[in-house]
Order: structure tokens, then C-alpha cells, then sequence
């Protein structure tokens, strides 16, 4: 039997056609993470070129900071517990 994650909300990923830009917060913070060169390329340990594709497509409307947030920035979140079926699993906490 497989324990449920801890998590407050089910989160539903969405797509989006337009091309996403990254608040400048976001990308100081990615490459602080090391998740970003210099030149502004993405490099998340164990996610594919084509799913990065994908996830730079993909919002979620964050019930923390209640507010539409692009999918790679979930992805980082504290609050981030896992990627299931089109839902992300978050803890919900407050974030600082």
C-alpha cells in the first residue's frame, strides 16, 4: 500500500499556446538553484529537452499565492510535492 502524499490542494495544469517569459525574480532565483546558465537555458536534473518544452506551456492557478503561475515555477516551490495525471500535488503552505 502506497502512503498519500501531504498535501492541502490538487492543483490542475494548464496549457497555455502563447509564449510564457519568466519573471526576472524567477530566473535570479533558477540560477541561484543552478536550474539556469547564464544564458538563460533552463537545466532541471532529470527532466527532458522535451518535456521542459512542454512545462515552459503549462500554468497552474496557485491557491498560495492566488495567482496564475507558469508550471517550472511550481515546480520549484517548496510546496511542490509531485506531478500526477495533470495535477500537481502542493502542501499548501505559506510561502515567505
Amino acid at each position: 500500500m502506497v502512503d498519500e502524499l501531504e498535501r492541502k490542494y490538487d492543483v490542475k495544469i494548464q496549457t497555455t499556446e502563447d509564449k510564457v517569459k519568466f519573471p526576472d525574480e524567477l530566473k535570479a532565483e533558477l540560477k541561484a538553484q543552478g536550474m539556469m546558465d547564464d544564458k538563460g537555458k533552463l537545466k532541471l536534473k532529470g527532466v527532458s529537452p522535451k518535456m521542459l518544452k512542454r512545462m515552459k506551456q503549462e500554468y497552474v492557478e496557485c491557491p498560495v499565492l492566488k495567482d496564475d503561475v507558469q508550471f517550472v515555477q511550481c515546480f520549484i516551490c517548496p510546496n511542490f510535492q509531485s506531478r500526477v495525471m495533470g495535477e500537481v500535488l502542493c502542501k499548501g503552505e505559506p510561502l515567505k
